[in-house]
């Protein structure tokens, strides 16, 4: 998608509830029309019971006024029910743009993007079925209203059209005195919730260590900025919503004063009793822009939140999918890859190329920050390189439609994360469990004895984070039953072994045998030797470079009379 259709999402997304906007707009006109019955019922009663004393007119009028009442009501709820109708279909239209956008912002390492494009979506959709949208529809009836007005007295009627354009002006000067202290409002709020965040995932390290004071002095500056940000912000806004009150004060009494000067000289069509009239439309006529006014500040808000919904829509790329690809094999190619965080232009991985069959296992290792999580982020196509290719079956992985490609992969990193879900359906990836399958996947990982202890086996909920259930060694078991489901074609793991005892890494190894038979290609990021049995190439890292590769047992004959540096990077890779 063009980036000059992407700037569009959002108006296209409102741009599909117009019809809803156009029904909300009638039934606004009807409302504005029948807000008039009291002034009606006012002038009826004084003009057809007060001088006849007639009480059945009185019951009469009194019975026609409050049905009118009910079918104001009855219009005005519709119209809200339209208005949130239309705010769900536009959330619906979104939230998968909005969520996608936040994993793809997350892969990218953006900085603070985190859930705030879910914010701005609920703004936007709240936002439309405000206050401020129902003064809108009433903009109609009050041009409506104002050419009464001309028709009664042209005098009033522009005494009314100076008031509307003071109040437009109070408007216009509002937004340009609030906008810039909220907006970067908006983006201290953002920095402080940021850092707030990343204090509660690192709770236990602050308590333990004494951490809490000094955390709490670098997160309140930028607590303090936004709330000073946001008090000027306020001010500002308070400061022209009194003034457009009095403003609208004013003007009512104004143009009641006008009008009865206008009718001491004969230029107020129908005598002095229009005079009353002109003055509550006038009052009518300035209402909804006094209303914008007042909840001027949600116009800012869901303005400010379209804009940067668009802004994430444009910087991430909507990649269009690919051509639909027939299921791997396993053939891996990796091809002179230069690679790095998204967002960063010094390399880590430095020209690294191999080749795995269907069915052969390749051991990564090599010292502490050498590239091999960053090159195991390449191999499943989840960051992009920065030269060179990993081709999956001769096509370059990244480019690979996610949704084809993902039941294919399996990928087990070093920081385990688990969904909200039962067991069951983390291992399976959230797709319709095949029990075969599953079966297959706990007892390679080793998850028996959990299960067992579970209190609904492997239908036990476990958390948004698994924490409240499992330890950190249980998190990464299931973390590599999730990537071992369904016996993908192309695997990648990282340290894969580090908390299975002996039971639970033969049973590791037996499935990557039994696995590798059936054609599945690994890489294994290791430190343990015990692994070395299954494998059939080893690739030597080191500072991001390729310092040996070939057959298992060619290269452990090369690092049998290497330095001593070069054969402490397969035990302790």
């Amino acid at each position: 998608m063009s980036t000059a259709n992407k700037s569009n999402i959002v108006r296209d997304a409102l741009a599909e509830i117009r019809p809803f906007f156009l029904r909300a707009a009638a039934f606004g006109f009807l409302v504005g029309l029948l807000s008039l019955v009291p002034t009606w019922y006012m002038f009826d009663v004084y003009d057809r019971v007060v001088n006849s004393r007639n009480l059945y007119t009185l019951l009469m009028l009194s019975l026609v006024a409050v049905f009118l009442y009910a079918v104001m009501e009855l219009i005005d709820w519709s119209r809200g029910h339209l208005l949130y109708v239309a705010s769900t279909r536009v959330e619906s239209n979104l939230r998968k743009k909005v969520f996608d956008a936040i994993c793809q912002a997350g892969s990218r390492r953006m900085a603070g993007v985190g859930i705030q494009p879910l914010n701005d979506l609920r703004t936007l959709r709240e936002f439309i079925y405000s206050p401020v949208m129902t003064a809108l529809f009433e903009l109609p009836v009050s041009a409506l209203l104002l050419v009464v007005m001309f028709v009664l007295s042209p005098l009033m009627g522009w005494a009314a059209v100076v008031g509307a354009l003071v109040q437009a002006l109070i408007s216009w000067l509002n937004e340009r005195g609030s906008q810039p202290p909220l907006f970067a409002a908006n983006r201290a709020a953002i920095a402080s919730q940021q850092q707030a965040d990343a204090s509660l995932r690192n709770a236990e390290v602050i308590a333990a260590m004494g951490m809490l004071p000094a955390v709490h002095g670098r997160w309140k500056p930028k607590q303090t900025e936004f709330l000073k940000l946001q008090a000027s912000a306020s001010d500002v806004a308070g400061g022209f919503q009194a003034l457009s009150k009095t403003w609208q004060t004013i003007v009512g009494s104004g143009i009641l004063g006008l009008g009865v000067w206008a009718s001491m000289h004969n230029l107020v069509m129908g005598g002095a009793g229009m005079v009353m009239v002109a003055s509550i439309l006038g009052g009518k006529v300035i209402g909804p822009l006094v209303q914008g006014i007042a909840q001027w500040r949600s116009v800012l808000n869901a303005r400010d939140a379209a804009n940067r919904l668009n802004q994430i829509f444009n910087h991430l790329s909507d990649k269009a999918e690919g051509m639909s690809l027939p299921p791997p094999k396993g053939l891996v190619a990796c091809e002179q890859v230069v690679a790095g965080p998204p967002g960063q232009n010094t390399p880590i991985v430095k020209g690294i190329s191999f080749q795995l069959a269907p069915g052969e296992a390749l051991a990564l290792v090599g010292p502490s920050a050498s590239g091999k999580t960053t090159l195991a982020r390449v191999l499943i196509g989840f960051w992009p390189t920065y030269s060179g290719k990993v081709r999956l079956d001769g096509a370059d992985i990244h480019e690979w439609p996610k949704r084809e490609l993902g039941p294919h992969i399996g990928y087990l990193p070093q920081d385990v994360e688990i969904s909200d879900g039962t067991l069951a359906e983390n291992i399976c990836r959230f797709a319709t469990p095949d029990e075969a399958q599953l079966q297959a996947a706990i007892d390679a990982a080793g998850l028996q004895e959990l299960i067992q202890n579970l209190p609904n086996g492997v239908h036990t909920e476990i958390g948004d984070d698994g924490g409240t259930v499992l330890s950190g060694g249980q998190r990464q078991r299931v973390g590599l039953a999730r990537a071992l489901y369904g016996e993908p074609a192309f695997v990648v793991l990282d340290e894969p072994n580090s908390n299975l005892d002996e039971v639970g890494e033969a049973a590791l190894l037996s499935a990557i045998t039994r696995m590798k038979q059936k054609g599945t290609s690994f890489v294994i990021i290791t430190h343990r030797t015990n692994v070395l049995r299954v494998i059939d190439k080893i690739l030597l890292m080191r500072d991001g470079q390729q310092h040996l590769y070939g057959p298992r047992d060619e290269v452990l004959a090369a690092l049998s009379g290497a330095p001593a540096n070069n054969r402490q990077a397969v035990s302790a890779g």
